[in-house]
């Protein structure tokens, strides 16, 4: 079966009270077998650096050389990328400056940036994609604040720059976003995106810039400050939907069961146990809810005993497979959030690219600061709706239809 990876973008209208909820449908594109082997192997490195060294709280523009340091070329750096960009599975359109230029970016829920390709950047990765043309938009306004953003294949550089951005019809004035002038590696260059627009909480914001949904609220473009997605099957002809301002109803069954933050920083929820098949164990952990990232990121020696208890065996690359005849008779996987229980069958969590399944659980060792936390991504989103609400710091989940 030929394996499908989902993405999302364009964008129809509902009209709520008196702002509008957004309805944005979700693209897909498609990887060869090859290419998604290779986001898979990639992924670790990615991951590590998306969630290492995070100070879970705003920066000021005028202390960002302190906290976030200075390269050899007194440049300010900061450990914690934009997103998990190669393996993230969802995007979408947005438009910025006056007249409108398009980009296609990743709407992330583990970062909290907005950042797309400059013009100034002479990268391989961004001739490959859209880039912003400040020289052509009316409406832009310079800042020039550099930053860094480093990952294994190198670093990601650019300049905050401010304009307007649309997104679903809503116009947010005065948006700080980060225009990348040098993108490293083949990753960024094979990406089927240009950018990131990052959802989660203002306090792991690179130099403290105020994320776009912020805007949004504090500009009153929408009527309540949440946001939720859909995200479809593989073999679906849509690949789902994101909303702001509000929640679909005909992509979820019954009713939300709300899980409040424990973190304003990523939307972090409580996992209290865990079982495989008749086996569970009880935790006190952290769940990141993350539509950056495809699969579920847990600490390495858990993720081998569950990897082993499924039958995966892990192959030269580091990657954990099973035969794809076994996946029919793999015990379900359950999350026990708060006291909810959310189940997934084999077929939610091994991945199949090309008649090569690959186990959904990857292993990374976190850093003391975080905590012992699980990064929940689409593996888990494509069966569960999910509803972020910024005004109550709570996260919604219910089965999705």
């Amino acid at each position: 079966m030929k394996a499908t990876l989902l993405f999302v973008g364009l964008l129809s209208l509902a009209a709520a009270s008196q702002a509008e909820m957004m309805r944005i449908n979700l693209k897909k594109a498609e990887l060869t077998p090859m290419q998604q082997m290779q986001a898979y192997a990639e992924a670790g490195s990615y991951m590590a650096q998306k969630y290492f060294g995070s100070t879970h709280r705003k920066i000021k523009a005028d202390e960002a050389a302190q906290i976030i340091g200075l390269d050899a070329h007194g440049k300010p750096t900061y450990g914690v990328p934009l997103s998990n960009y190669v393996n993230a599975q969802y995007y979408g359109d947005v438009t910025v400056g006056t007249p409108p230029q398009t980009f296609s970016v990743v709407f992330d829920t583990g970062s909290a940036n907005f950042w797309v390709p400059s013009t100034h950047c002479n990268s391989i990765a961004c001739f490959l994609h859209r880039r912003f043309d400040s020289g052509k938009s009316s409406t832009f306004r310079p800042n020039g604040t550099e930053f860094a953003i480093q990952y294994g294949s190198g670093s990601l550089e650019g300049i905050i720059s401010n304009d307007n951005v649309n997104l679903g019809g809503a116009l947010i004035k005065h948006q700080d976003f980060g225009e990348s002038v040098k993108e490293p590696g083949l990753a960024f260059a094979f990406g089927k995106f240009d950018g990131i627009f990052g959802l989660a909480y203002d306090t792991i914001s690179v130099l403290g810039v105020t994320p776009p949904f912020y805007n949004m609220i504090n500009q009153k473009l929408v009527d309540d400050p949440v946001f939720g997605f859909f995200l479809g099957q593989s073999e679906e002809a849509i690949g789902g939907q994101m909303t702001l301002g509000g929640v679909d109803p005909d992509h979820y069954q019954g009713k939300l069961q709300w899980h409040n933050v424990r973190r304003k920083a990523y939307w972090e929820i409580n996992l209290t146990k865990i079982k495989l098949g008749d086996e569970e164990v009880e935790l006190s952990s952290g769940a990141v809810i993350d539509t950056g990232t495809s699969l579920i990121v847990l600490q390495t020696a858990m993720a081998e005993m569950i990897n082993k208890q499924i039958g995966a065996t892990k192959n030269r690359a580091g990657q954990y497979t099973i035969d794809c005849s076994k996946v029919p008779t793999l015990p379900e996987f359950t999350f026990t959030f708060d006291k909810t229980d959310y189940t997934l069958k084999g077929e939610d969590y091994i991945l199949n690219a090309g008649n090569t399944c690959v186990s959904g659980f990857m292993g990374l060792d976190f850093p003391e600061s975080l905590g012992d936390i699980w990064i929940v991504g689409d593996v888990f989103l494509r069966k569960y709706y999910s509803v972020y609400d910024l005004g109550k710091d709570r996260v919604g989940l219910a089965l999705s239809k």
